[in-house]
C-alpha cells in the first residue's frame, strides 16, 4: 500500500512528506520533481508569496545514488518566509476560510494557529509525492496534465485573463474550473468490490481534500443528468491490434469503479480564494463585536496552480492502483507483471 503523511506550516521552517510504500529500484530525479513545484507556483493570478517562494526539494531518505530503495521517502522544502512566530495574530476570522471552524474545533484564541496548517501552502508537500508518483507511473507510460478550461464563467484565454484582471482591480478573487487528464490507464485498476476500493472514489478524496475545490466530475459528470441513457454510454468495440475500445468517453474512464483502459478525465471546480482585499464582515474572536475579516497575504486566481495540484493527486492515487494490482516491492517485477497483463487483456 502507497502511503503519504505531510507536516509543516505555512510560514514555519520547512514543508515535510514522508511517502511510503515506494518500490526499490525507482531513479529519483530532483529536477522532474523541483520542474512540478515550479508548476505549483505558476499561472496568471498568483500574489506576492510566489516571488518569495522558489520551491525545491530535499530527498533526505529512502534514495541510494539516485535510486528508491523500498524504504520510506522523507521529501524536505525549506520555507524563505519562516517567520511563523512574528506573524501578527489573525482575531477576525475569514468567511470560507478554516479560520472560525478551527477556532471552535481546537480552543484556539488566535486564527494564525489555525490557517498556518491549513494554508494551501501545505499542497506544495503534496506535489513533491505526487512528482515521485509521476516518475514512477513514467515507467508504464501513464501521463497526467491539466488545463484550466473556466475562469469565472469565461473560457477563452483571453476573457479568462480580463476576468482575473478584473477581480485585482476590483480588490476581489475569482474561481473556475480545471481538468485533470490521465493517458495511457490500463483497464482494470480499482475494484466494484468494497466501496473504498473503488477508483473514482478515490480519486474524488484524493482531488476534493484539495484547499478551495467544492465539487468534482468524472467524463460528462453533472452532464449526465440532462441527457438519456441512449446518448451517455459508450459503446463498445474490438479490435485486434488494439483489442477492447469506444469510440466516446462520456465515462471519462471508470465505470463501475474500474478503469475501463480510455483516458480519465476529471473536472473539478474551485471556488474563489477567502482573502480578501475588502474584506466581507466577520466578528472580532475576543469582542465579539462586528468587524470586517483579517486581510493576509494572497492571490487572486490559484485555479492553473490548482490543476497542477489535482496532476499530483491523481498520480498519487494510480500509483498506488498499480501497486495494488501488480506488486510492490521492485520495479522490475511490477513492470514484468504489468507487461504480462496488458497482454492478456488484448
Amino acid at each position: 500500500m502507497l502511503r503519504y503523511l505531510t507536516a509543516g506550516e505555512s510560514h514555519g521552517k520547512a514543508l515535510v512528506a514522508i511517502l511510503e510504500g515506494m518500490p526499490a529500484g525507482l531513479k529519483l530525479d530532483v529536477r522532474k520533481i523541483n520542474y512540478e513545484l515550479k508548476r505549483r507556483q505558476s499561472g496568471f493570478g498568483r500574489g506576492a508569496r510566489m516571488q518569495i517562494e522558489k520551491d525545491t526539494v530535499q530527498i533526505v531518505s529512502g534514495m541510494r545514488k539516485g535510486v528508491s530503495l523500498g524504504s520510506p521517502i522523507a521529501l524536505l522544502i525549506e520555507n524563505k518566509d519562516c517567520s511563523i512566530e512574528s506573524k501578527p495574530s489573525v482575531l477576525s476570522p475569514r468567511p470560507g476560510h478554516a479560520d472560525l471552524s478551527g477556532i471552535l474545533k481546537y480552543g484556539f484564541k488566535d486564527a494564525r494557529d489555525v490557517l498556518e496548517r491549513a494554508s494551501a501552502r501545505e499542497t506544495a508537500s503534496r506535489v513533491a509525492v505526487g512528482a515521485v508518483c509521476k516518475l514512477f507511473l513514467d515507467e508504464f507510460d501513464i501521463d497526467i496534465s491539466s488545463k484550466v478550461l473556466m475562469i469565472g464563467g469565461e473560457c477563452s484565454p483571453q476573457s479568462m485573463m480580463k476576468k482575473i484582471m478584473g477581480a485585482k482591480e476590483n480588490k476581489d478573487t475569482v474561481g473556475g474550473i480545471f481538468e485533470v487528464l490521465a493517458e495511457g490507464v490500463p483497464a482494470g485498476l480499482g475494484s466494484y468490490v468494497q466501496a473504498d476500493r473503488r477508483l473514482d472514489a478515490r480519486l474524488a478524496k484524493s482531488i476534493i481534500s484539495i484547499p478551495g475545490i467544492k465539487a468534482i466530475g468524472f467524463g460528462l459528470g453533472f452532464g449526465y443528468a440532462y441527457r438519456f441513457g441512449s446518448q451517455s454510454h459508450d459503446a463498445i468495440y474490438y479490435a485486434k491490434d488494439k483489442g477492447y475500445f469506444r469510440k466516446t468517453n462520456n465515462a471519462g474512464g471508470i465505470e463501475g469503479g474500474v478503469s475501463n483502459g480510455e483516458d480519465i478525465i476529471i473536472h473539478a471546480s474551485m471556488k474563489p480564494i477567502c482573502t480578501l482585499m475588502k474584506p466581507l464582515d466577520s466578528v472580532s474572536i475576543n469582542s465579539k463585536k462586528k468587524s470586517k475579516a483579517s486581510t493576509e497575504r494572497s492571490d487572486i486566481c490559484v485555479v492553473e496552480a490548482a490543476g497542477v495540484v489535482g496532476e499530483n493527486a491523481c498520480a498519487f492515487v494510480l500509483a498506488d492502483a498499480i501497486l495494488e494490482k501488480f506488486g510492490s516491492d521492485n520495479l522490475i517485477d511490477i513492470k514484468k507483471s504489468f507487461q504480462q497483463y496488458v497482454k492478456r487483456i488484448k
